[in-house]
């Protein structure tokens, strides 16, 4: 089984039937051991009445006790190997399993670190959740074919084989009839992979639905949203019931079929041979080991159902895998730190930030603000100056995607209002790579206004806090984002909505330590609180994502009524919680 610190290989991308024959060729042996013990155990489960027609015909018939005798003990001796290759059998299919399990959570999580920053734009969170709980279990069950599915196929040719000692009818009726049970469950497991294809994705969608309502809880009741966003859950969990409702029904179909179907199959062949033995064409010990092939026949019949039905699911989930790992990371967002973004160093002195795409301009060493609207459009400028998104931005004369990675990482420091925050100490959540001695944490806390937040905690920055801060509250969250962004002290610092669920109290504290903190630094803040506006030393207002106007935030005030529109709502919101 795959090792936890082991590379997984390369994953085939190019088809999910492919991904999954990658699966088994990443472990040919267990695959080749698995076949190996499924075919013995399914040869010596269809030996066995052989071996019983012996002992009756030879012994039982002619009443010599010792052929009797030895042909029981074979019988005995071959059933309890039987026994141990079904344990060995069973062992090392769950172990195939559970390699081609974590193999694929493997890879998965790979191309999810890959992609980084990229990877909320081109996938939402319900799919990955849903990759990772469900299909990847699926897609190992896909597997089965390896080992009691290739027993069974060469079961049923022993099965015919031995039955054509007996009789060409019978083993003609037995080889004809696995091709007619395949084409009647074939256009069923087609409708299958519709369906569960449909069903898989709706999942992801309503996943997706249930982390963005737990992360917005709050927000959706303080704005009375909380029941709209409620009506429109349900209605997606009534249409995602109704579609598993028709997987069900298709399951149900695919499942009775594997188990009636040969059960009537194989009871044709019994009564042809019932009626051979009363004609006197087979013998007695004959038409005892032609019911035991029956009996046995329906074991490889049924698997061979069942890994139809195992194998149609499987695709299904190995074609979203298939896509998943098929995104490839934006130029901008690529995560090789040496080679991407070309070989021109990086302004050697702090320069200006040029955004073509909506005119913004960041001047070197002043505290800038976007306004918009829409804080999705201000937020798309800084992801384009922080090098998120491809862009033509442009850091003094020289283009920022021509800029290696590592460099623009370094000086330029996107910091989201919603930055994961990895479960440990408090130290730990804020430090980051970096071990900034203890007065420069001291000024970090004091300008994020954080005091309260270390005071309030049994061990101060030692105390353990949960993963995402949540034995934190929202307002508490977002400042020690803010701690960990200032303690980077980055050369630039793309700051977006840092004090959305601040009091206007804390809020108005935080926006006159900033920009003392940042002094004599690039800073840019998305926002339209005017306690943060009165500070900053030019403020963009943006419609449609251009620059609709620029200035400082009084002279805004007075000439632009869009701008003055928007701010006075932030005005009366903050007047209000006063």
């Amino acid at each position: 089984m795959i090792d936890p610190y082991e590379d997984p290989g390369v994953p085939e991308r190019r088809g999910a039937g492919r991904f999954l024959w990658w699966l088994l060729t990443c472990q040919p042996g267990r695959a080749a051991a698995g076949a190996l013990l499924g075919t013995v155990w399914m040869v010596l489960l269809a030996v066995a009445p052989y071996i019983l027609s012996r002992a009756i015909d030879d012994g039982l018939q002619p009443g010599d006790v010792a052929a009797l005798a030895g042909w029981t003990a074979v019988l005995l001796g071959v059933g309890v190997f039987n026994a141990w290759v079904s344990v060995m059998r069973h062992r090392t299919m769950t172990r195939l399993r559970m390699d081609a399990n974590f193999r694929t959570v493997k890879v998965v999580v790979g191309q999810a670190t890959r992609l980084g920053a990229a990877l909320p734009r081109q996938v939402d969170a319900g799919e990955v959740v849903t990759i990772g709980v469900s299909d990847v279990q699926t897609i190992s069950q896909a597997l089965t074919i390896t080992g009691p599915g290739v027993g069974a196929a060469v079961a049923y040719v022993v099965v015919a084989g031995l039955l054509l000692s007996i009789s060409a009818l019978l083993a003609a009726v037995v080889l004809v009839g696995a091709p007619v049970l395949a084409l009647l469950v074939g256009p069923l497991l087609g409708h299958l992979q519709g369906t569960e294809t449909v069903y898989r994705q709706r999942q992801g969608v309503l996943t997706a639905r249930i982390g963005d309502l737990a992360g917005g809880l709050r927000v959706l009741n303080g704005l009375g949203g909380k029941q709209l966003y409620a009506d429109g859950f349900r209605r997606e969990s009534r249409r995602l019931q109704e579609q598993g409702y028709r997987v069900g029904a298709v399951t149900s179909w695919v499942q009775a079929i594997g188990v009636g179907l040969p059960t009537l199959f194989l009871a044709v062949v019994t009564w042809l041979a019932a009626r051979m033995a009363a004609q006197g064409d087979i013998s007695v010990g004959q038409l005892v080991s032609v019911y035991g092939y029956v009996a046995v026949l329906v074991g490889p019949v049924s698997f061979f159902i069942e890994c139809g039905y195992q194998v149609s699911r499987g695709l299904v989930c190995a074609r979203r895998v298939v896509r998943f790992l098929a995104l490839e990371p934006d130029a901008a967002g690529a995560t090789d730190r040496t080679t991407d973004g070309g070989t021109l160093d990086a302004p050697g002195e702090p320069a200006t930030l040029r955004d073509p795409a909506s005119g913004v301009e960041v001047a070197p060493g002043r505290l800038t603000m976007l306004v918009s609207a829409r804080p999705s459009e201000s937020a798309d400028v800084v992801d384009r100056l922080g090098r998120f998104t491809a862009s033509a931005v442009t850091w003094g004369d020289v283009r920022l995607d021509e800029i290696p990675l590592s460099q623009v990482r370094d000086r330029i420091l996107v910091a989201d209002n919603e930055a994961d925050l990895f479960a440990g100490t408090l130290r730990e959540m804020v430090f980051g790579r970096r071990d900034p001695d203890d007065e420069a944490v001291e000024r970090a806390v004091h300008a994020a206004v954080a005091e309260d937040i270390v005071q309030g905690l049994p061990d101060g920055l030692g105390s353990a806090v949960e993963a995402q801060g949540r034995s934190l509250s929202g307002g508490q969250r977002q400042r020690v984002r803010l701690v960990r962004a200032l303690l980077a002290g980055p050369e630039v610092l793309l700051a977006v909505e840092p004090t959305s669920a601040l009091d206007a109290h804390t809020e108005a504290a935080v926006a006159a330590r900033l920009r003392e903190a940042r002094s004599g630094r690039t800073t840019v803040v998305t926002g339209t609180s005017p306690l943060l506006l009165e500070h900053a030393d030019t403020v963009y207002f943006l419609v449609d994502g251009k620059v609709a106007a620029v200035g400082c935030h009084r002279d805004l005030l007075d000439g632009e009524p869009g701008y003055r529109a928007i701010v006075a709502r932030d005005a009366d919101a903050e007047e209000a919680l006063r």
